[in-house]
């Protein structure tokens, strides 16, 4: 019997991608680099500082230069789409907040205007109700479990009864 591999293939590039992005990010690839320029510099005056001397960590700087933007690019890219779905995660799985969020980061710059407005405008009804001490109590935050363990006890109750109708 096959095992089932719940993890996606990986593109040869998605693999070399991210080992390359382990292996520069590290210690050692510091060390190389370091080395690499003090190599360089003390044969200077080998080379009697040729212009060719010089060529050489200019073409090898530049060419590492234009792969590494590309690489780090791609590793931010990855980096803030995992962060996005863990942000709409908790925003989908929390009962208070607004699914109008998730997602966001696609939205037009006229829609985020338009919600950004909202909460300045509760930011600003907020600063007129309570003070900070309030808005943040020991009372508040007892309500609000209390609050949720209702709501979670009534999902329970809901799910029952839609058993108990189904059997």
């Amino acid at each position: 019997m096959k095992k089932k591999n719940n993890k996606p293939n990986k593109s040869f590039f998605e693999k070399l991608a991210a080992k390359a992005t382990i292996a520069t990010g590290s210690t050692t690839a510091i060390i190389i680099a370091f080395a690499a320029i003090l190599i360089w510099g003390i044969s200077g005056p080998f080379f009697k500082y040729s212009e060719t001397w010089q060529l050489v960590i200019n073409t090898g700087t530049t060419i590492i230069t234009f792969l590494m933007v590309f690489l780090i690019q791609k590793s931010q890219n990855k980096e803030s789409m995992a962060t996005q779905l863990k942000l709409d995660e908790l925003l989908a799985a929390h009962n208070f907040a607004s699914n109008r969020l998730v997602d966001v980061e696609n939205m037009s710059e006229e829609e985020l205007k338009t919600i950004k407005k909202y909460y300045q405008h509760l930011k600003f009804q907020t600063k007129n109700d309570e003070s900070l001490q309030e808005s943040h109590s020991i009372d508040e935050a007892d309500k609000m479990h209390d609050l949720k363990k209702d709501q979670e006890q009534n999902i329970r109750e809901d799910i029952k009864t839609r058993k108990r109708k189904v059997s």
